[in-house]
């Protein structure tokens, strides 16, 4: 193969990974605001299982002061009917005692509703908690898993960032400013593998005096219609069979 064509697909392989690389960094940011919603969503979970608890607690007080409230007014009715005089007077006495009799026992039937609430709550903010624990805990794994990843991605530019400055002092400087310029229009891919006649990355067929050309790898030729630089890669040589290692026996 041509040396510089083999120097330009080293180059291209070298800003391929460079470029990946870059692109996951760029995105780091967007991963870390993913786990930070993560993390927020399971701390929200909590506090609203933490409300809904304080509001169970805050209506059970409320029910029990009515509860005590009429439990009051019983006690005095029933003072009241120990000094009444008339029918009249008894009938409406106990009248209030059965109403206040009947709130007692629908306020305290609420109440049982919401400790039974409660209990369901208290199981709800448990698990909560838990999940929370584990999203920490996950979140934590996974922070500590791209600050690995970050750091490798750094060692692997700084890598190819000295391994492409060789290629270049290599190269002959208009070889490396036609791969430049195609790299910059071409979304950095300026080196193309020919397969079949067919250019891989813009998929129009070459000529066939192009792609003849572009199969003996001992020439820069750049495609028609994308400009990239072609280059071919022949078909590996199949390893010999046993049949074929067998000397045939003289007859």
């Amino acid at each position: 193969m041509n040396a510089d064509l083999e120097r330009l697909i080293a180059l291209q392989k070298l800003d391929s990974v460079a470029d990946a690389a870059r692109r996951k960094l760029a995105a780091e940011p967007g991963v870390e605001q993913a786990l930070a919603a993560r993390l927020e969503a399971a701390t929200m979970a909590v506090a609203t299982s933490k409300e809904k608890l304080a509001a169970n607690k805050s209506a059970r007080t409320a029910l029990e002061k009515d509860v005590a409230l009429h439990q009051g007014r019983l006690s005095k009715f029933r003072e009241q009917g120990m000094a009444v005089k008339t029918n009249q007077e008894y009938q409406a006495i106990q009248h209030e005692i059965t109403f206040a009799q009947t709130e007692i026992k629908k306020i305290e039937d609420t109440i049982l509703e919401r400790m039974l609430e409660s209990d369901e709550l208290t199981v709800e903010l448990k698990r909560a908690e838990s999940a929370l624990a584990a999203e920490r805990k996950a979140v934590e794994a996974d922070r500590t898993t791209m600050s690995a990843e970050q750091g490798e991605l750094k060692r692997t530019m700084d890598r190819i960032a000295g391994e492409r400055e060789i290629l270049e002092q290599a190269l002959d400087p208009k070889l490396l400013m036609i791969f430049e310029q195609v790299a910059r229009k071409r979304n950095g891919i300026a080196v193309s593998e020919a397969r079949d006649g067919i250019c891989m990355i813009c998929h129009v067929r070459l000529r066939p005096q192009v792609f003849n050309s572009v199969r003996r790898n001992d020439a820069i030729i750049q495609c028609d219609h994308c400009n990239r630089i072609l280059y071919f890669v022949p078909a590996p040589v199949a390893p010999p069979t046993a049949a074929d290692s067998v000397t045939p026996q003289a007859r």
